[in-house]
């Protein structure tokens, strides 16, 4: 059940975190081990968790379903304009999807096998003089890809950076972003920021710092989740997220973005902790699309392939390890 009064550290703490470093989930193990233990990018033992996110659990079993080309649709896409298609639709079932995951997961280009997948987006989707590329298209689906192409290792490629651009330019008057033309920014347009949180503050064009700190204030003036009418599945918490947007994405990227002294931050916490399991853990609440029956296809009229990681309604590794990373970066300034 929610709603723990337990403290964050003591016993119930450091089983939580022996969980969270069991070596079933090497991901979630490397990043227990570097985002809440402190543990070097040249620990040995960080350098063998590492090692092991492609042969063991989540990211082995998405990479064991990938064809050799690098996509992981059912079939081969025969020319330029279902290449460009097929690799977003249908969702979720096609390559952008395990893509950004794996990337979330902790791989790289180092893997053949992730750069032969960056290398299909580059081919198909981030070509100038090609009709379908992601230069003209919708921000949420760029910043998913740019983010994706930063963890993969291309932050310094013009194309990557180009995709910055972009995103600077459509952010909307009040702050936000939207995937609708011509309307204002809404909190479900969260892309733009979560790409621009892996870009280090040091490194961030003023362009885009100044984006960071308008689109920060916009989130935090809606204490991360008061927008309209109150929207269920936004107090749900979810992974994989897909362009889908929920509390904990929130505190994530606000946070990641080094605002977590915010008090405006303190709503969306106390709803965070509210959701803690007495043991310590929290839960996948739902499975995306997590949306009324009125929205089970997709914008090409093909229903929606849920898959996830871990099922919902039981403790979480993934979603624990984001709350965590969460609370101690507040912890870390309070």
């Amino acid at each position: 059940m929610p709603g723990s009064s337990e403290p964050r550290s003591g016993a119930s703490g450091r089983r939580v975190i022996g969980w969270l470093l069991e070596d079933d989930q090497p991901s979630v193990r490397y990043y227990t081990l570097v985002d809440l233990l402190g543990r070097r990018e040249d620990d040995p033992e960080v350098r063998r968790t590492r090692s092991r996110i492609p042969r063991v659990g989540w990211a082995a079993r998405l990479l064991r379903r990938q064809k050799p080309k690098g996509y992981w649709e059912p079939r081969e896409p025969t020319d330029f304009r279902s290449w460009a298609r097929f690799l977003q639709f249908p969702q979720f079932g096609s390559t952008m999807w395990p893509a950004l995951v794996l990337a979330d997961l902790g791989l790289t280009s180092r893997d053949p096998r992730i750069r032969r997948t960056a290398e299909l987006f580059f081919d198909y989707k981030l070509r100038l003089s090609s009709p379908f590329n992601f230069f003209t298209e919708e921000v949420c689906a760029v910043g998913n890809l740019a983010r994706m192409l930063v963890r993969f290792g291309y932050r310094e490629d013009r194309r990557v950076q180009k995709l910055f651009e972009w995103m600077i330019e459509d952010q909307r008057a009040n702050g936000g972003w939207n995937c609708a033309p011509d309307r204002p920014g809404t909190l479900d347009c969260w892309e733009a920021l979560a790409a621009f949180s892996e870009v280090p503050r040091a490194s961030r064009p003023r362009k885009m710092e100044s984006a960071v700190e308008r689109g920060v204030e916009f989130y935090l003036e809606r204490a991360l989740f008061r927008e309209g009418k109150r929207y269920d599945p936004w107090l749900r918490f979810h992974y994989p997220t897909h362009y889908f947007y929920d509390v904990l994405v929130g505190l994530d990227v606000v946070t990641r973005l080094g605002y977590s002294d915010d008090r405006r931050l303190r709503p969306a916490l106390r709803l965070l902790e509210k959701k803690r399991w007495p043991d310590g853990t929290w839960a996948a609440d739902a499975v995306h699309p997590d949306v009324g029956t009125e929205l089970r296809k997709d914008y090409e009229g093909k229903e929606f392939k849920p898959w996830s990681l871990e099922p919902a309604g039981g403790s979480s590794k993934w979603i624990t390890l984001c709350a965590l990373r969460v609370q101690r970066r507040v912890d870390a300034v309070s």
